[in-house]
């Protein structure tokens, strides 16, 4: 039997897992080490499967969108432009390089894991303490644990003593755990195991003693690992929208140009030659290959805004991908939680007395619970605060401006507590000398210590779990039920308190030390503590902002139900809040799972593969889910999700090595910044292809008449290069900068499988390319029967499609609103740099001799002038009156027609109402 199979030993008596294991509290001997590490392999995860780095590289170019950019650079080069062919072979070149960068993650998310197993460790081995290296640990090794270990292979704990351990990377509890020898329920969660250490976690106090139960890739932590590797990465619902509109667009292109080869040839007897420099010139002329370059420049220039607001972009295209979320998933504590317990309640004898402030800061009020006396309610207060303050071995000071706790967290609470109350803990702690002490221990749950007051008496403060403490002082549990409900209700963890005054000593000189018999007798009971990690208030305002813009936010903690229901609540996540447990996840199937994963607002207790399975169930229903996380249980889901997003204060490398994003200030309301900034990069990509498609559109559709109805082209193939290249580097490149529209947030999230180009972008391509056509054709006849030579009336017709292009940017820079507004008209520095640059370039393409010999072109009037703005002018009201007709008749909602609907809109209230 391979003993890392079996899976429930910390349901199992002590004895018992060391039988199975055929190991003695003495350890092993050197040669069964030995022959074990040969039959189970070394403590260590197992490396990522890699691919050769060339491999990888030349696979970055397996994609439509790169067929699609070398065939424009084909085309380009076969037109003698090679400038053009240059700069679209440099954009592949640039594309290949970050895709080859960005697949080393995976291998640096493992890395990351493997470095959280301790590099050494203390083991009996041939019945002496030696100093291993991890790796040598094998199933059967007796472990020794003090604070500050970390603990380096799963242990089925022997003995513990005082033990606490951190176990918040791996199962997301705020707080170090209990730890204790006897054997759990079988069916405990991983959170639940008080008789076992975990590989990878800390220790925080106490020491203890356990047997190797699991190695490497059997650990918990190992489990994850093989998670992680398991998971494939998403595709961004931005590169899967612009490889389809590649393919698509591509097959098209090709298909017209031989189709418009054959007419020229057969049906206006076209010399093969002349037909396909014309053709290829057509489709040059409406291939955008500018589009894939400007898009990554959005991307990056999004990447560069969301860093001012304290959140680092690891996969470009996420920026984008935020735009569409639909559904946050996100751990409570460190993320929506300050991480920071605090004394919420403090209930003793007549009076509940509510604490102000948030953290760690000594900050805030207290204040008696209805028509209590404020002052003597916390003047009844005093004892049970002083007692806090006294059986407490924390210190709590300000680092960088920040209040911080050395020490456990809930005695650091208690230290504020008795701060926000005007006590100075370093003069009370100086008054009341201690003498003695009983360490916390996990079989009697409670600490105690002995002091002697300024006046010379000597007196136990006690402090534990409720029921341990109201054992020892004789209180009636029933006398307290109701108010320990309400305060359970609100997702307070629990403390009691007591203290003994002792009489004068009889048979001793004095009293010196502390026993357990000090604790049998005559204890006052002096109340109890409601203790909260306090929610974060940007987290508030944000989660509000989120379910605004139709996005739903979903709770996955390792934390209790109660509590994490209590949390989401104060955080307004939903109205009527309802949870599952990783209990209840488990009885579920993947596919029940998916049918209620939309009305679950809470997952608590859950483990590495529930979260994983969460979201799955979501992107099921064609969600985009965003998933934030800081510990190591979290990377599995962060890689799965669309949108990882780790913590960088608090969050470990695995999680960040895994994530697409990292929130330096570890803050909830980044999130929705990141958001708002990913609708407006898809906005943005959105104006662009709506602006440039129609821009190609117009020269290609005018050359295309004049082919089918046999005229003379308006254009030569060398001025329908100049006109893309002077427009595509300057007027494309601007619309990337542009601002977010007003009511962004207002929105609902666009369906995942929304068409890049949707009706209404279709609608406005087509109707725009003709009516540029339309202009174009008519200034070229106007000009040759007003007895103009050829080459005035095709330097009027590039001039006018240039300027033309210009007017429509400043409609298209708004396509939820009108654009007719003084905002509008003044545009940005981006916009006016960028005509001011358009504008020189057409007066040297008109006027410069070097350009005219290039070109072909010839100077103009300035009446001809006037005739060249005349037209944009008229076409930008034109489209001004498209919007506003558009809008009464009820048609302008096309723009939104990407708004999800379904499944989403479901999620809640708020969502529903955006969407309908």
């Amino acid at each position: 039997m391979n003993p890392q199979a079996v899976s429930a030993w910390h349901a199992l008596p002590g004895d018992t897992v060391l039988e199975r294991l055929d190991a003695d509290r003495a350890g092993l001997s050197q040669d069964q080490a030995e022959a074990r590490l040969h039959r189970h392999g070394p403590n260590a995860l197992p490396g990522a499967v890699t691919v050769h780095p060339l491999l990888r590289f030349v696979a970055q170019f397996n994609s439509a969108l790169i067929y699609f950019l070398l065939a424009a650079a084909l085309a380009a080069a076969l037109l003698d432009h090679f400038v053009d062919a240059a700069v679209i072979a440099l954009v592949v070149l640039i594309n290949a390089v970050v895709g080859f960068v960005q697949e080393g993650k995976a291998e640096r998310a493992m890395g990351a894991i493997r470095d959280m197993i301790a590099p050494h460790a203390v083991a009996l081995r041939d019945g002496g303490r030696r100093t291993l290296a991890v790796a040598d640990l094998v199933p059967g090794d007796i472990v020794m644990l003090e604070a500050g270990d970390r603990v380096p292979a799963d242990l089925r704990l022997l003995h513990a003593r005082g033990l606490l351990i951190d176990e918040a990377p791996l199962t997301g509890e705020s707080v170090p755990v209990e730890k204790q020898e006897a054997p759990v329920a079988a069916e405990a969660a991983i959170a639940d195991q008080r008789s076992m250490a975990f590989s990878g976690t800390l220790v925080a106090a106490g020491q203890a003693s356990g047997v190797v139960a699991a190695t490497g890739p059997e650990t918990q932590i190992g489990r994850i690992s093989r998670l992680l590797q398991a998971v494939e990465t998403v595709t961004t619902p931005l590169l899967r929208q612009i490889d389809s509109f590649a393919r698509g667009f591509t097959w098209l292109v090709m298909a017209g140009a031989a189709l418009l080869f054959a007419f020229a040839v057969l049906a206006r007897d076209y010399h093969w030659v002349d037909a396909l420099i014309a053709v290829v010139a057509v489709a040059v002329g409406i291939i955008p290959e500018g589009l894939p370059a400007v898009i990554t420049i959005t991307l990056a220039i999004g990447v560069q805004r969301m860093a001012a607001r304290s959140a680092v972009i690891r996969h470009l295209p996420a920026v984008e991908t935020l735009g569409a979320t639909s559904v946050i998933c996100t751990d409570k504590t460190g993320t929506l939680t300050r991480n920071e317990m605090m004394v919420r309640r403090v209930l003793i004898e007549g009076s509940d007395i509510l604490v102000g402030g948030s953290g760690y800061a000594p900050e805030g009020g207290l204040t008696a619970r209805g028509a209590d006396d404020d002052a003597a309610a916390i003047a009844a207060a005093s004892a049970i605060i002083r007692c806090g303050l006294l059986c407490n071995d924390a210190a709590l000071g300000q680092r960088d401006g920040h209040w911080q706790v050395d020490g456990d967290p809930m005695e650091g609470a208690l230290v504020a507590l008795a701060m926000k109350a005007g006590l100075n803990p370093d003069h009370l702690r100086g008054e009341w000398q201690r003498i003695d002490e009983i360490p916390f221990d996990a079989a009697h749950r409670l600490m105690a210590t002995l002091h002697r007051s300024p006046a010379g008496a000597c007196v136990i403060f006690i402090k534990g779990a409720p029921e341990a403490v109201m054992a020892i002082t004789g209180a009636d549990p029933l006398a307290w039920e109701a108010r320990i409900a309400a305060a359970a209700d609100d997702g307070e963890r629990l403390l009691g308190f007591a203290m003994r005054t002792l009489p004068a000593p009889r048979g001793r000189l004095a009293f010196e030390d502390l026993s357990p018999t000090d604790l049998a007798s005559d204890i006052r009971f002096l109340g109890l503590m409601g203790f909260i990690d306090p929610p974060r208030e940007e987290a508030k305002a944000a989660i509000a902002e989120c379910r605004s813009a139709g996005i739903a936010v979903k709770m996955i903690t390792g934390d209790h139900l109660r509590t994490a229901l209590a949390i989401a609540g104060q955080l307004g996540i939903g109205d009527a809040l309802r949870g599952l447990t990783g209990a209840d996840l488990e009885a579920l199937s993947d596919e029940a799972l998916a049918a209620r994963v939309l009305e679950v607002d809470v997952f608590a207790r859950t483990s590495p593969e529930h979260k994983l399975r969460i979201v799955r169930a979501l992107q099921s229903h064609g969600l985009i889910v965003a998933m934030t996380g800081d510990g190591v249980n979290d990377a599995p889901s962060l890689k799965q999700a669309d949108v990882g997003t780790a913590m960088g204060q608090k969050g470990s490398e695995a999680a960040k090595e895994a994530a697409d994003m990292v929130l330096l200030d570890d803050d909830f309301a980044s999130i929705v910044a990141a958001v708002r900034e990913g609708r407006t990069v898809y906005d943005n990509i959105r104006k662009l292809i709506s602006w440039t498609l129609p821009t190609n559109g117009g020269e290609t559709v005018a050359v295309v008449l004049a082919i089918l109805f046999g005229f003379t082209l308006p254009m030569t193939a060398t001025q329908i290069l100049w006109i893309n290249l002077v427009l595509a580097l300057t007027l494309g490149l601007v619309l990337a900068f542009e601002p977010t529209e007003p009511g962004t947030m207002a929105r609902p999230p666009r369906r995942a499988n929304a068409p890049l180009l949707s009706p209404f972008l279709l609608w406005r391509a087509l109707f725009v390319s003709f009516l540029l056509a339309g202009i174009a054709l008519g200034i070229f006849f106007d000009a040759l029967a007003h007895g103009r030579d050829l080459e005035t009336a095709r330097t009027l017709v590039v001039n006018v499609l240039v300027v033309a292009a210009i007017f429509y940017l400043f409609n298209v820079r708004y396509l939820h609103m009108r654009s007719l507004t003084w905002r509008g008209a003044l545009g940005t520095p981006a916009v006016l740099g960028a005509i001011a640059i358009v504008v020189i370039a057409q007066l040297l393409f008109t006027f410069a001799p070097f350009m005219q010999a290039i070109f072909d072109t010839r100077p103009l009037s300035i009446a001809d002038g006037a005739t060249i703005v005349a037209p944009g002018v008229l076409l930008f009201v034109l489209l001004e009156g498209e919007k506003l007709l558009m809008r009464r008749l009820g048609w302008f909602a096309e723009l939104a027609s990407e708004a999800r609907d379904g499944p989403a809109a479901d999620l809640h209230p708020a969502a529903r109402s955006s969407t309908r």
